[in-house]
Formats: C-alpha cells, structure tokens, sequence
C-alpha cells in the first residue's frame, strides 16, 4: 500500500489514478484549475481531488502527468519541505508543436533533466514511453510472452526499484533505463517511445537510440501520427516503421 499523489488529470494521469486506487494504494490527484474541477472525475476513479500542494504532502510518491510547457507553471518550492526519500517521476513529453520552443531542450538537454532543475528536486522518467491505451488495457501477470516492458531512468537505485515494482503490479516489466542524463534514450524519437516491446528488446533499442537524430524522428513521428485515420489505433505501427532496428 503506497500514497501517492499524481498531478495531471488528463489521460496518462487519469488512467494511473485509476489502476493504482484499484490496486488498493491511496491515490490523491489534482490539476491547475482546482479540485472542485475534478471531484466528480476522481470519484468514478477512486481518487481524491485536492490541490496541486497538496498532492506532495504526505505521500511516498508523486507523479507528474502535465504537458511539458506546464513544468514552468508549477511552483519552484512546491517540494522544498518534502522528505529526501520522496521519489518524484516526471511522465512528461516534449513535442515543439505543444509546448512551444524551450531553448534548453532544443539545445538537446535530457527533458526529465529540465524538470528536475525546475522542481529543484531529483526525478526519474517514467511511464513516459507507453501509450494511454496500452497502459490502461495492455498489463499481463509475470511470465507472459507479450508482456509489454517499461523503462525507468534517474539517479536513485532504490527510487528506481520501487517504480520497477510498481510497473510489475500494473501488468508490466521494468527496465533500469540507467541514469537521468541518459533518459533521452526514452525520449520521443527514440525508437523504444510508444512501440511498446518485451524487456530484452526494450533494452536492446535503448542502446541503439541515436541522440544525434531524436528531435527529427520525434517530429517525422507526430507528423505521421496525427495524418492517421485512428491515431492512438495506429501509433504503435506507424513508430515500429520507422525504426527497422
């Protein structure tokens, strides 16, 4: 039994809320605009509304599921009375087209990276890489060939087994995707983003991910992406293609 507070409401957010409180941890979810905008949500997903400050206090995880652009909007000392041991995972995106241009990560530093300096608190990148369907629907029990594998970077070993147990309970393996300067590797454009695949071939594609090409496949990727009659149907397919690795 975790608490874990999870910022976000829209549908990364949402859907670990729901899976989580189903697993029987407590959940506490909040957004930008105020708990009464989401009661009614988070009581058909078994969570509690409360305010963004809130969500940090009193739990041993937080997870952050905004759009990138929305980090700066977070308060710089929204953890600043936080225990140490408190594991923070970041789960956001960079796309341009969203979030606008952020010098710093145009400039190739790793997003999670970015998060961190804002947050003025250690990360890991997690549940980043998975689509919003295939996480609600597609976790398997231990041992299932086409159970989908998961990649967690960040400093923390500990922190890092703790969100590894958590994919296993959600239905997924985890992969120790190495540190946070090396999350780029599960950053869109890399060919491990939403392709979902078992843990050995997880781990061979993070080491074959090309840094030097991630913000060009990321934008050929969107841009395929969303000329799709299904998009969220197709994704998986479209992305596998462009990586024959």
């Amino acid at each position: 039994m975790k608490n874990i507070g999870i910022i976000g409401a829209g549908q990364i957010g949402s859907a670990l809320a729901k899976k989580f409180s189903a697993l029987g941890h407590h959940v506490k979810i909040a957004n930008s605009r105020g708990p009464e905008t989401i009661d009614e949500l988070a009581k058909e997903i078994g969570a509690v509304a409360v305010t963004i400050p809130e969500a940090v206090q009193e739990v041993d995880i937080v997870i952050i599921a905004i759009p990138q652009k929305s980090i700066e909007n977070l308060p710089m000392d929204l953890f600043e009375n936080s225990p140490r041991q408190l594991i923070v995972v970041d789960t956001g995106n960079y796309y341009p087209l969203r979030d606008g241009n952020i010098g710093a990560l145009d400039a190739g530093l790793p997003e999670s990276a970015w998060v961190a300096a804002h947050l003025k608190r250690p990360v890991l990148k997690a549940f980043n890489s998975i689509g919003v369907h295939p996480l609600a629907d597609d976790g398997k029990p231990k041992g299932n060939p086409e159970r989908i594998a998961l990649p967690v970077s960040g400093d923390d070993e500990n922190a890092k087994e703790e969100i590894i147990k958590l994919f296993d309970a959600l239905g997924f393996d985890g992969a120790d995707a190495g540190p946070l300067s090396e999350s780029w590797r599960q950053q869109p454009g890399s060919p491990v983003y939403c392709t979902n695949h078992g843990k050995e071939e997880l781990i061979r594609l993070l080491q074959l991910a090309d840094r030097s090409r991630l913000a060009e496949m990321r934008d050929i990727g969107l841009d395929l992406v969303m000329k799709a009659k299904e998009p969220f149907k197709e994704a998986q397919s479209i992305l596998r293609k462009l990586y024959p690795i």
